[in-house]
């Protein structure tokens, strides 16, 4: 029997009366409504003196204590033939395969356009940008005097061999700014350390509790002549922080080369976008353009099927599943690692 037969067997074992749709030989069963007793199994709240904490065990794997372990809370944006965001899409417009498995049940899904948001703010302060820092200093305030709203918090980090943090956390716009203008262009570029530093030590240490979500804005060529870790193994702590990096590229040449090719992987493996503008004014746009996408977001929270505590990575392949969508684009995380079981 052909792995395809074998696929759509099991997947219609499973949910015989979805639709399938063959895409890269997946049989992918739209996602079912959620029933109302799975919209009504909320995670019970921690009791007082008992919230949830993410705590590293020597080993880079997070663990999330506290309810909510067995759910994914997965963001993703939807574009139309155009490029265009497409809003009002309904649950059973999306077919999910979770480690190759259709979901257990669906817990919730929505339309979010004003979840608050943990931003971060990485500018590369390396000397190959020097002849542009001051205007992408401007552009990267504009953004955040334009995205920020009462519950979300931002940070402001400049890199180059090493990292600097010169705002942490705040809803200050006035803060954040002196930070921006803190940065001052300086050596060589250790990237892929100071995005898994990032992501390791301000989105990790985060308690991702359905109630907020993270992303990165990363400014910078996508050079990197200084790393200890590797560009897989800075992606890999993106998934484990569950942030999502957006990428701006500050290569205005007019042709894309090895370093646009890096920020177009990562953002990819982490469900964000990549920008290349053709001229330094064309930055600001790139920073609109995120702003936008992220208040134009769908929100899905699940519960996979054979889900093990065991620190591994599974896979996400989401898509359109209904044909009058032909054509739109889905852009999710590729996969989460699994928390481990407490010892």
């Amino acid at each position: 029997m052909s792995s395809t037969k074998y696929a759509r067997l099991v997947l219609g074992a499973v949910v015989p009366f979805f639709s399938l749709l063959s895409v890269a030989h997946a049989q992918t069963p739209a996602l079912p409504p959620a029933s109302t007793n799975e919209q009504q199994k909320q995670p019970t709240p921690p009791s007082e003196g008992q919230q949830p904490v993410a705590q590293n065990n020597g080993d880079d794997t997070y663990v999330i204590k506290g309810a909510g372990a067995r759910e994914v809370d997965l963001f993703f944006t939807v574009t139309n033939h155009k490029g265009q965001f497409a809003t009002g899409l309904q649950q059973q417009s999306f077919g999910l395969l979770d480690d190759g498995r259709p979901p257990e049940g669906v817990i919730k899904f929505q339309q979010q356009t004003n979840l608050p948001l943990r931003i971060g703010l990485m500018i590369d302060t390396s000397s190959s940008i020097r002849q542009r820092f001051e205007f992408e200093q401007q552009a990267a305030n504009d953004f955040l005097l334009q995205i920020l709203h009462p519950e979300d918090r931002a940070f402001v980090m400049g890199f180059d061999v090493q990292t600097n943090m010169t705002q942490d956390y705040t809803n200050r716009v006035d803060l954040l700014g002196t930070g921006i203008r803190k940065l001052r262009p300086g050596g060589g570029t250790s990237l892929f350390d100071a995005l898994y530093k990032t992501c390791r030590d301000q989105m990790a240490t985060l308690v991702q509790n359905n109630t907020f979500r993270k992303a990165i804005v990363m400014v910078s060529d996508g050079d990197d002549d200084y790393s200890r870790v590797y560009e897989n193994e800075a992606i890999r702590m993106c998934q484990r922080a569950q942030t999502t990096i957006y990428a701006i590229s500050t290569n205005t040449g007019p042709s894309r080369d090895k370093g646009d090719e890096v920020l177009q992987r990562i953002a990819d493996a982490t469900g964000g976008q990549a920008f290349y503008p053709t001229k330094v004014t064309d930055i600001a746009t790139g920073f609109q353009n995120i702003e936008v996408e992220l208040r134009s977001q769908y929100s899905l929270i699940y519960r996979p099927a054979n889900f093990k505590q065991d620190g591994s990575f599974r896979t996400i392949y989401l898509q359109i599943a209904d044909p009058r969508y032909a054509g739109y684009q889905v852009r999710a995380p590729k996969g989460y690692f699994a928390p481990k079981a407490e010892q």
